[in-house]
């Protein structure tokens, strides 16, 4: 941003101040999203620079996957739930891109990132899509797509089925909610390729199984995946 732009910036924020999403406290001008006081206590995973952790270990015996990583953990009421729930129910679809390239960086840090050839969010179903106007994990995929230099590839891996929400179902049951819905349109985007699976949370990872099972389901398919959050 120009000198002006920040001078714009300042002007405005007087009279409309941009508030951090985790604490409400005004921002200050080399800030984006979130203060820095919130920003330091955020509780990153450190997932990234290990292949095998906590979150590919859900995955045992249920798909086979290169590695996994979430950049913090989700606790309830703790500031983490408060962003998600800003990105997912309040539109504020820039701190998802804000977080999706913070995931970016770190990505980039681990060799174990490098053979990632295109990057695919977890879809939502259309009708669902048009009436939130986004789909959170495209937007958080987009961010990871800016830093790392990936394209993003939308559009091809479908959701068929409206589903129930996924929110306080038990682990078969959401397995089950998610099971046959996704869809592959055209194999050949994904034949012998390394694919990014990005979602925004990841609880029992049933969605992200369904989602894995459509592309490990193609001839030389291999998938790693990355979501913003994972529930302790």
């Amino acid at each position: 941003m120009n000198l002006i732009g920040h001078y714009l910036r300042d002007f405005f924020g007087l009279f409309y101040p941009r508030l951090c999403y985790a604490c409400n406290v005004a921002l200050i001008s080399n800030e984006e999203c979130i203060c820095s006081f919130c920003s330091h206590q955020l509780p990153e995973t450190q997932l990234h620079q290990e292949r095998e952790n906590k979150f590919t270990q859900i995955f045992w015996g249920r798909v086979d996957i290169e590695t996994a990583t979430a950049l913090f953990y989700f606790q309830k009421g703790g500031k983490v739930q408060k962003l998600m729930h800003q990105l997912k129910y309040k539109g504020k679809t820039d701190v998802g891109n804000y977080l999706g390239r913070m995931l970016g960086h770190r990505i980039r840090q681990n060799p174990l990132w490098d053979p990632v050839e295109m990057i695919v969010p977890v879809p939502m179903h259309p009708r669902k899509q048009h009436q939130r106007g986004y789909n959170q994990s495209e937007v958080i995929a987009r961010g990871i797509s800016q830093v790392t230099g990936k394209p993003l590839i939308t559009h091809q891996l479908i959701k068929t089925e409206k589903t129930q929400t996924q929110t306080r179902k038990a682990r078969f049951n959401r397995w089950k909610n998610v099971e046959t819905v996704f869809r592959v349109k055209d194999e050949n985007v994904f034949r012998s390729k390394n694919v990014l699976l990005v979602d925004d949370v990841i609880t029992t990872g049933s969605t992200l199984e369904a989602c894995a099972q459509q592309l490990k389901a193609i001839k030389g398919t291999r998938v790693w995946m990355a979501t913003l959050a994972m529930t302790i």
